[in-house]
């Protein structure tokens, strides 16, 4: 199954303030108070008035995202960063093979990352969305990792995840419709 992850995610309150005026954003709410937005070619638009610019060459240390964060954009993650902190992340999978990225802005500035790995055979607290959970103060739970803890599993892509948001699902829905589809 494939598995493709292009969002911010911070503090649900920071996010719904910072985006509460924008037409394309749509927030999927996490565990433990986080919320996701996905990064939409519209988002983008919105945020920075020019189309997105993706990577053409493979993913790596130097190229780790696919979405281009061009300087607008990464000024508007510098100001949302100014009331908490917030990541960038993002993930593809399927057959087997993939990455996942990730970068942290806090007060204003990129604070960590970004890291990249298309191999994750390092501890789990190591790979980028992991170890940039963490920095945002994801507490660990009775999940594996705080990748699973906020429940970034639930989704498989964007269309998911504006889908999800758009219904006003948060994480606890689907834990609570597994527990009732487990007890029948």
């Amino acid at each position: 199954m494939a598995y493709q992850l292009s969002a911010v995610v911070a503090d649900s309150e920071l996010l719904r303030d910072h985006t509460a005026e924008l037409d394309h954003a749509v927030l999927g709410e996490l565990r433990q108070d986080f919320a996701l937005l996905p990064v939409t070619p519209q988002l983008v638009v919105e945020l920075t008035g020019s189309l997105p610019d993706y990577a053409v060459d493979e993913r790596s240390a130097e190229q780790p995202f696919g979405l281009v964060l061009s300087p607008p954009l990464v000024e508007v993650l510098d100001s949302w960063s100014r009331s908490g902190p917030m990541a960038y992340l993002e993930a593809e999978f399927g057959g087997g093979t993939g990455y996942q990225s990730a970068a942290v802005w806090l007060s204003g500035t990129l604070s960590w990352g970004p890291g990249f790995d298309n191999v994750l055979d390092a501890p789990r607290e190591q790979w980028p969305i992991n170890a940039a959970l963490t920095r945002l103060g994801v507490e660990p739970g009775a999940w594996i990792d705080p990748f699973a803890e906020l429940g970034l599993h639930l989704e498989s892509n964007t269309e998911g995840w504006l889908a999800h948001g758009r219904r006003r699902l948060s994480a606890d829905y689907w834990d609570e419709l597994v527990e009732q589809w487990e007890n029948q």
